[in-house]
């Protein structure tokens, strides 16, 4: 398994070609499994749905809206938040998108276990939560059987402006925090990334 940080901050479209060039690789049997760590610029993302109230009023949000393949209602990402794609062989690992989700959550719950924060999961809902307040947003979707997209969590306090704008994750009265607030101490997007890494080796190492 490889893992790529990107220092730059990547459009949508470009995070997404890089998602199906991994996939396809693995596919072709060409290439590893990739986790790929990025910024984002700022863009609104959406599940393809019928119910898009999530988004409240889509002519006037800030940043476009890209509807994708993965399941879920309206998040944002963008500076200040560390977006995570694991681009995984599934067909190698049970086939088990339940266990994919847990060990997504689990790896940023122990990250922030390392940073001091009593991150933990919520019972039915995906993501990581500090007591009420959500931290980090998980969305996958699988094209034979190769995972695709992944999480999203907030580091800095820059990204959380924009979610104001939207209902995130379709869930009525939550409030979004980051690492920067949890922790009580500034902590940059490279910083978080570094310490995330062999966090998700060590969730998704192969038994």
């Amino acid at each position: 398994m490889q893992v790529c940080h990107h220092s730059s901050t990547v459009p949508y479209p470009d995070g997404l070609t890089l998602q199906e060039a991994s996939a396809a690789a693995i596919l072709e049997g060409s290439g590893p499994e990739t986790l790929h760590l990025l910024e984002h610029t700022p863009v609104y993302t959406i599940g393809r749905r019928r119910d898009q109230s999530s988004l409240q009023n889509r002519q006037a949000l800030p940043a476009p809206v890209f509807e994708i393949n993965r399941g879920g209602q309206a998040t944002y990402h963008g500076p200040g938040q560390l977006v995570g794609y694991p681009i995984l062989d599934l067909r190698e690992r049970g086939k088990d998108l339940h266990e994919h989700l847990r060990k997504l959550e689990e790896s940023l719950i122990l990250t922030c276990q390392d940073f001091g924060i009593p991150a933990s999961r919520r019972d039915g809902m995906t993501g990581v939560w500090v007591e009420n307040r959500k931290l980090a947003s998980i969305g996958v979707g699988v094209t034979k059987w190769i995972s695709m997209h992944g999480f999203a969590i907030n580091v800095t306090r820059d990204c959380l402006l924009p979610f104001f704008a939207i209902t995130p994750c379709g869930i009525d009265g939550v409030v979004m925090t980051c690492v920067e607030n949890e922790a009580g101490r500034p902590v940059s997007v490279i910083e978080f990334a570094q310490a995330y890494t062999p966090r998700f080796e060590q969730c998704f190492a192969k038994a």
